[in-house]
């Protein structure tokens, strides 16, 4: 699936764009400032129905206008159709060929799509939830189960978090039988995700970056010493204790933590700017790998500056690695060399002031 054309009205510094994008490459070229994110978050927005840089879609709206219009035209072998996402009055609207989408993840299944951006440096070095986001992100691109099954997780966990600070113990019960009948699918899918990952994961970074560090992802669930559900509802029932204690619940699928591993312990404790920026690189493109052997399908990819630190020799063996996708996005300065001459031709846009030419 890729997208023939973007329309955009009153989205960040664009007041009104038609872009055309049926090409497997589009590169947007130009300086800092002048609107080359803003067209990827734009796409991301059509893909998602939410951008990667706010949560607050006030924001995106072009100053001293109060609503935005974006339209996607897509197409592949079999059909086309239009997604469109619209912002007035403080409230969302999203269509796709016209008809209205109360779910968000009907967008995630028919668009999957995966950003690189400066950002994922947190993924990195950020706390535990940062890594969490990006292994549940991962499989929820290609298993709404997942999805559904870590959204009920967190609205029974609000309901039982609650009841603590409550005092009110009287579904407690009721509450940890859920979260342990939840929770054993969640650390299973984490577990194949982790397995999965790895397997591209070392070898990529040690490919692109010309170095021998033997990278890898290990999970390291709360419940750790949990086989089964019963064995949750016993951790569940000796914490609950410490819960009232600390007024939460303090074990449990949202604390797990996957940690970041090289020869000479945590890599993030020791891993250079420049290492954990490419580990950051590594993770996106291991995610591009691993959502393609999981579904046989090729994702749209969104490429934001990130490339600027790479030298030749790395970006040469990074772009080589990245070929599993259906349609590329790209942000580059005015005359930055970006592609190999034996790569394919890209459709090129320059960038200024909104405007694409």
């Amino acid at each position: 699936m890729i997208f023939s054309s973007i329309e955009i009205s009153n989205f960040r510094n664009i007041s009104s764009a038609l872009v055309e994008t049926r090409a497997e490459d589009i590169v947007l070229k130009g300086t800092n400032g002048q609107g080359k994110t803003n067209f990827l978050e734009a796409v991301y927005m059509l893909s998602y129905g939410s951008s990667f840089r706010t949560h607050h879609l006030n924001e995106v709206v072009k100053y001293g206008e109060t609503s935005f219009f974006l339209k996607g035209n897509y197409e592949d072998e079999m059909e086309k159709g239009d997604v469109c996402v619209s912002y007035s009055n403080g409230k969302r609207s999203i269509t796709l060929n016209g008809k209205e989408v109360r779910d968000r993840k009907e967008l995630i299944y028919l668009f999957p799509s995966i950003v690189f951006s400066h950002d994922d440096m947190n993924i990195i070095k950020g706390e535990p939830s940062e890594r969490r986001r990006f292994f549940d992100q991962t499989i929820s691109l290609y298993s709404p189960s997942f999805l559904d099954d870590l959204r009920f997780y967190r609205n029974v966990l609000e309901k039982r978090n609650v009841s603590i600070r409550n005092s009110d113990d009287s579904l407690l019960s009721v509450y940890d039988e859920k979260l342990s009948s939840l929770g054993i699918k969640i650390m299973n899918m984490r577990k194949n995700e982790i397995n999965s990952f790895n397997s591209y994961f070392s070898y990529l970074f040690n490919f692109v970056s010309g170095l021998d560090e033997n990278l890898s992802v290990s999970y390291m669930p709360s419940w750790k010493d949990a086989e089964n559900e019963d064995d949750i509802m016993r951790i569940l029932q000796d914490c609950r204790e410490r819960d009232y204690r600390m007024q939460t619940t303090t074990s449990g699928i949202h604390r797990d933590r996957f940690i970041i591993k090289g020869k000479n312990g945590i890599f993030s404790q020791y891993g250079s700017t420049g290492q954990i920026r490419l580990c950051s690189l590594i993770f996106r493109l291991s995610e591009v790998k691993a959502f393609l052997k999981a579904t046989g399908r090729k994702p749209i990819i969104l490429i934001d500056d990130v490339l600027l630190e790479l030298d030749d020799e790395k970006r040469g063996r990074f772009l080589s690695s990245l070929d599993d996708y259906s349609q590329a996005f790209y942000t580059f300065l005015p005359h930055e060399g970006y592609f190999a001459a034996e790569h394919r031709v890209p459709l090129s846009y320059l960038v200024k002031d909104g405007r694409y030419e």
